[in-house]
């Protein structure tokens, strides 16, 4: 049965981080920390590093740490709550920022309605160069409306 448990909750924790991910856009990116996810939408540098790349680092200790409450302080619910966070992260990384930004050129010729669709809602999110006025949502699914035929 605690296994049947351990699956809900990841799976929940998964959800929950899309929540999470246009919560922190919207509200914390494109507001008090602005300063750090500027130059994801105007690249004024030349390194491979971007300082919004300090978000994946919170979330990547966000779920270290349930690691460690799991293994060492009893807090059962912590793996699968890692893991969880731990999905959500690599699941990001793989459409954000290797499919959509060509971080690394792999998943050039995708060319489903889902790829599509992702495509179009960052395109225009990112049309918007400032703090305001970019429209926000999770990145795994966005908006019914950016998926046209």
């Amino acid at each position: 049965m605690t296994v049947v448990f351990w699956i809900l909750i990841f799976l929940t924790t998964f959800c929950i981080m899309e929540f999470m991910a246009w919560f922190t856009h919207k509200y914390v990116m494109h507001g008090f920390l602005w300063s750090l996810h500027k130059d994801h939408h105007k690249k004024d540098h030349n390194s491979w590093w971007e300082r919004n790349d300090f978000f994946f680092i919170f979330y990547a200790a966000v779920s270290i740490g349930c690691f460690i409450g799991w293994q060492y302080y009893g807090f059962w619910a912590g793996l699968p709550i890692g893991l969880g966070i731990f999905a959500y992260g690599i699941a990001y990384f793989m459409v954000h920022d290797i499919f959509i930004h060509q971080r690394f050129k792999m998943f050039r010729n995708a060319n489903n309605w889902y790829a599509k669709g992702i495509r179009r809602a960052h395109k225009i999110h990112h049309k918007h160069l400032g703090k305001d006025k970019g429209e926000c949502f999770g990145m795994l699914v966005p908006p019914m409306k950016y998926f046209k035929k």
